[in-house]
């Protein structure tokens, strides 16, 4: 997958785990996209150790899911981090 498709793939999977994710989460929508990527990332690498599957495919169902499941485990270690630091 090219460098551009990882990154519409990064911040929209980012979107929809802001979405999924219940709550009020802090950052504006930049944090949450760039986060996004961060979590694509995470994703590919977390299913080529678990099931020997990346992200190589743009259309591919395994990897969105991927993709969503890195945002939300980046986005809930971003809350709490964010949290912490608050008060």
């Amino acid at each position: 997958m090219g460098f551009f498709a990882f990154l519409i793939l990064g911040l929209i999977a980012g979107a929809i785990a802001k979405a999924i994710l219940p709550g009020r989460q802090g950052g504006g929508i930049l944090i949450t996209l760039l986060l996004g990527v961060v979590g694509a990332f995470l994703g590919g690498w977390i299913g080529g150790l678990l099931f020997g599957t990346g992200i190589n495919d743009f259309f591919s169902l395994s990897t969105w899911l991927l993709a969503i499941l890195g945002s939300i485990i980046v986005l809930l270690v971003y809350g709490m981090i964010t949290k912490r630091t608050a008060r």
